[in-house]
């Protein structure tokens, strides 16, 4: 019994040491209170239950330090073995505990605990793992996004503004943290987060587009499907190929990007005079046109941000920041792997042949 209060007893430093800081903090004393209490309960109707079938030996006798040690082991090795499948339910009760106010799920970010803050380098690993959590968010959100122009999905519309708002909260919440971070200004990791929300904006803009879309029961020919099937297959592979960089701190990686977002400006100004073709042979309405212009206007500036990203990543990494100075450098420095990266992605992306003729009046004029 005493070893058991003992354990119950050092919970009570977690808790005290969790007076003032957040609710996860709270949460994880609560977790380490259960765990032993839970534990001491059913390790002593276990203790005792077998006493009184097999009668230990030790029982009545003295007890040692060698003794305590290997009691104390046993009931923590005992307890976890069985508490571990239960962790979701130990998780749950604290969370019963601590609850959640409204306010609380709008302010608070866990991971950005101004007390890391007299520790720099794990200040900024916890940036970076929010960071993180904000990248992948708008990569949800865009890919939903996307998904409403082909099939409308009130929930689904729904959730890509929710996203949109958690996004905007994080952006702000990242931002004040990083300035207390560093009396110097990040430049580059203040820009790489604001281009996430753009990212995100972006993805509220393209519901609204589908939703018009829906509203007007515009319909897409064929050939305008193909066309933006191939397009939105490079502006996801772009975003997905940024988020995981950014996400990895690999820059070498992100490298690969500015390539890509080359081939994504290349497809929308196609897009747009595959379009006007199919417009001129009577394929494809004007309607069309407009939401269109809307769309590759989007997926245009989504495909700038991911650049922005990249080049924000490389030339943070080289102590130095730059962008004009390496995109002119890139572009038209004659980098053969730039080249090389081009002509790949152009190879992958590349339309179908229009399944249309042109009208009699223009091969005519021809």
């Amino acid at each position: 019994p005493i070893i058991m209060g003992q354990n119950i007893g050092t919970t009570v430093t977690a808790l005290i040491s969790s007076a003032g800081a957040n609710k996860n903090a709270k949460r994880t004393a609560f977790v380490h209170l259960y765990f032993n209490v839970i534990g001491t309960i059913l390790f002593l109707c276990g203790f005792y239950g077998l006493n009184a079938l097999i009668q230990f030996s030790f029982f009545n006798e003295t007890a040692n330090t060698f003794g305590i040690a290997i009691v104390h082991t046993v009931f923590n090795v005992v307890t976890t073995a069985i508490l571990l499948p239960f962790n979701r339910l130990l998780e749950k009760l604290a969370i019963l505990t601590v609850p959640d106010s409204p306010a609380d799920k709008k302010q608070e970010n866990t991971l950005l605990d101004e007390r890391l803050l007299t520790t720099p380098s794990v200040a900024v690993g916890r940036a970076m793992l929010t960071g993180s959590d904000m990248a992948e968010i708008c990569r949800t959100a865009l890919l939903q996004a996307m998904s409403t122009t082909r099939v409308w999905n009130d929930a689904i519309a729904d959730e890509v503004l929710r996203k949109e708002d958690a996004v905007d909260h994080y952006e702000d919440v990242l931002g004040t943290y990083l300035v207390k971070l560093s009396a110097k200004h990040l430049s580059g990791e203040d820009n790489r987060i604001g281009d996430f929300e753009r990212v995100s904006d972006h993805a509220v803009n393209i519901i609204k587009t589908a939703e018009e879309i829906r509203t007007k029961s515009i319909k897409f020919s064929e050939e305008a499907l193909n066309d933006l099937s191939v397009l939105e297959a490079a502006v996801q592979d772009i975003v997905n190929r940024t988020v995981d960089a950014f996400q990895k701190g690999d820059t070498y990686a992100a490298g690969k990007i500015e390539p890509l977002e080359q081939v994504v400006d290349g497809l929308v100004r196609e897009v747009k005079t595959r379009h006007i073709a199919r417009l001129q042979a009577g394929v494809c309405t004007i309607e069309y046109g407009f939401v269109l212009d809307d769309l590759l206007t989007n997926y245009e500036r989504i495909a700038d941000h991911c650049s922005n990203i990249a080049v924000a990543m490389i030339e943070v990494a080289a102590d130095k920041f730059d962008t004009h100075e390496y995109l002119a450098n890139v572009k038209h420095g004659g980098s053969v792997k730039f080249e090389q990266r081009y002509e790949k992605y152009r190879g992958r992306y590349t339309f179908p042949p229009e399944a249309y003729s042109e009208p009699a009046e223009n091969q005519a004029e021809g």
